[in-house]
């Protein structure tokens, strides 16, 4: 009879079993099937953190001769699995230095930029051609497998241009350049970067121009990652704008305009198909929306942190600016790069409940860092700052360059500007 009612008990159990826990697998089993990155994504985030945590110095690049900021960071593609990659830096003395993506061994410089350097940007799909634009009114192409100090494509602006950022698509059809406001005048430049190698020295004129959704300096362009017709643009007029360019014309191209409520420092796309953006301001804010709530009843702000100082506290370490965000595509998370004024690096988680501090880099940098590129296929993260240092970090590294650490913060010409935040402010469209 006990054998009998253990037997009865044991089917009463499994039935009550599958009745519990059958719509919850059910859910499990849909989620696996259907979200791409479902059997990484419980065991990835809290890894990727720990990677992150334990980025330690590679290599780093020997000094110039003639030390500058490093302001702006980008890495090729390579053409072939296992071939080599370039490193492009732009650099407060107007110049923009090359080196090996591996071994960080310099090899060219190029100085034929009259004004102020914006950035640099690689090309997508050829990894020899490299962008930059300057104060001067252009936006040049570069082909870092030659020494010649001439370009190989010049994108001219208009006389009064004034550029601040600029941005290639990801398909390499179109250049876009964001300028200063020269009157009452501010523009997106947009050019057809088609045949960028096979015009020397050529130079382009622009295809036409936004003036209309902006009213004060663009200080950031970022296309999207996949779509070569999405680009958004931030302003010191505290805007953040999303256009789809394949419109007829510039109203009907503007699909969202978001407000960070102060100067735009730093954007760029994040999450799932890239469907959300966001931006960092020169006070050290953050904002964070979903563009794929467009359409419906949600709220499309994700985080709104006013000061990043404020929310973010390491131990012994303070958080004194951003430099940009780093999306993680395999664990679908957001991280910020910010920093101190003595070099260390801060590493910050996003969610959508607020920030934490995943590590702190230390031992590199002896001043402020600028720029850096993450690259998703090693894992490694490339800094470079105002003490004119280019580090390669990897998880778990030892360092095998000769150069040690030095105080090597320097003076430099280039002073950060500052603008009063302009109060009046398109309203937000959505």
């Amino acid at each position: 009879l006990s054998l009998q009612q253990d037997v009865i008990a044991g089917f009463l159990y499994a039935i009550l079993i599958l009745v519990v826990f059958h719509p919850v697998v059910d859910l499990i089993d849909n989620f696996n099937l259907t979200y791409k990155y479902a059997p990484l994504i419980i065991i990835t985030v809290d890894k990727v953190e720990e990677q992150l945590a334990a980025l330690r110095i590679a290599r780093r690049c020997v000094p110039s001769e003639k030390p500058a900021y490093l302001l702006d960071i980008d890495t090729s593609t390579a053409a072939q699995p296992g071939s080599s990659r370039f490193v492009a830096v732009s650099c407060s003395n107007k110049s923009i230095r090359v080196y090996d993506r591996e071994t960080l061994r310099f090899l060219r410089e190029y100085r034929g930029h009259p004004g102020i350097l914006s950035g640099v940007r690689f090309a997508h799909t050829c990894d020899s051609v490299v962008f930059s634009a300057c104060s001067q009114g252009a936006v040049k192409c570069w082909d870092v497998r030659s020494a010649a100090q001439e370009p190989v494509q010049v994108f001219s602006g208009y006389p009064s241009n004034v550029f601040i950022s600029f941005d290639v698509s990801c398909s390499d059809l179109i250049v876009c350049a964001g300028t200063e406001k020269v009157e009452n005048d501010t523009f997106l430049v947009f050019w057809d970067a088609r045949g960028i190698t096979d015009c020397a020295s050529a130079t382009k004129e622009p295809l036409g121009v936004y003036s209309e959704s902006h009213n004060d300096d663009i200080t950031k362009i970022c296309f999207h990652p996949v779509e070569p017709n999405l680009v958004v643009s931030g302003s010191t007029d505290g805007l953040v704008n999303v256009f789809d360019i394949n419109k007829d014309n510039e109203d009907d191209a503007l699909i969202s305009t978001c407000n960070s409520d102060s100067s735009v420092s730093s954007l760029g796309w994040s999450g799932e198909d890239y469907k959300q953006i966001y931006c960092m301001t020169h006070d050290e804010g953050f904002c964070w929306w979903d563009m794929a709530q467009l359409d419906t009843e949600e709220p499309i702000t994700l985080l709104h942190v006013l000061d990043v100082r404020e929310s973010v506290r390491a131990e012994n370490h303070s958080l004194h600016y951003l430099v940009g965000g780093l999306y993680h595509e395999k664990a679908g998370k957001l991280f910020l790069v910010g920093g101190t004024s003595t070099g260390d690096i801060h590493l910050v988680s996003c969610g959508t409940d607020g920030l934490s501090l995943v590590g702190t880099l230390c031992g590199g940098h002896s001043a402020t860092v600028r720029s850096f590129c993450w690259s998703p296929t090693d894992e490694s993260l490339l800094t470079g700052g105002e003490d004119a240092q280019l580090l390669l970090w990897k998880p778990g590294a030892v360092e095998r360059s000769l150069t040690k650490k030095a105080s090597l913060k320097i003076s430099s010409s280039l002073q950060k500007r500052v603008r009063v935040h302009n109060t009046s402010l398109k309203s937000r469209k959505k």
